[in-house]
């Protein structure tokens, strides 16, 4: 389902990524462990189609998504991807209902039957008219995983997703990102440093200095 071949990626003179091979089948649950600076958060970001790779191609269902223009990125990423973040990235002025729902919104899609139905998957009843100041780190993460699956995403991409948050806390996102990935068939793909974490996982890859090295 997704192919990396020969992944080349700079900043200026600095070559973050150097030569990247990477598969992964529709339904695999891949952890990519490295420290910071090693180049895991950029092969997430070229995955996910946030940025270009300089060399190589990333093949996603047969078609190569770094040949593709700006507006089928866009549409790609809308589409195609969920991202879970480290910090959640929710909008602190609207409602954990309207963080939900933004995606299908986007989308021009209006369905207020399919948010409460993340809600309550996440676990997060009477919460939808709180904002994010208001609930706590784990509960902001589920909002965020609830965000993250809105257009049905074939691909969940988690950078980081328990940084933030306390190990017990940690342990209860990853179960729920785990029953994600077993019972909706996603294809999951996480950048963590913590090996206790990765090992949620199907297979674990290592990278350090931008190569994969196990």
């Amino acid at each position: 389902m997704i192919k990396l071949i020969g992944v080349e990626k700079y900043y200026g003179q600095m070559r973050v990524l150097a030569g990247i091979n990477l598969e992964a089948q529709k339904g695999d649950f891949i952890s990519i462990m490295g420290s910071s600076g090693s180049g895991k958060s950029t092969l997430l970001n070229l995955i996910g189609g946030m940025d270009r790779p300089e060399r190589g191609k990333i093949i996603v269902d047969g078609e190569d998504i770094s040949s593709y223009t700006d507006d089928q990125l866009t549409v790609y990423r809308r589409k195609r991807i969920g991202f879970i973040f480290q910090f959640f990235n929710l909008l602190p002025n609207i409602t954990l209902f309207e963080n939900i729902q933004l995606p299908l919104l986007l989308n021009g899609i209006e369905d207020a039957n399919k948010v409460k139905e993340y809600i309550h998957y996440v676990g997060l009843e009477g919460k939808e008219n709180a904002y994010p100041y208001q609930l706590s780190g784990g509960q902001q993460q589920r909002v965020a995983i609830a965000r993250a699956l809105m257009n049905d995403p074939d691909i969940l991409l988690a950078d980081e997703p328990t940084g933030s948050l306390d190990s017990q806390t940690g342990g209860i996102i990853m179960d729920l990102i785990t029953t994600l990935a077993e019972k909706r068939r996603k294809t999951v793909i996480l950048v963590t440093h913590d090996q206790s974490i990765a090992q949620y996982a199907h297979k674990i890859f290592r990278i350090k200095d931008g190569v994969i090295i196990s």
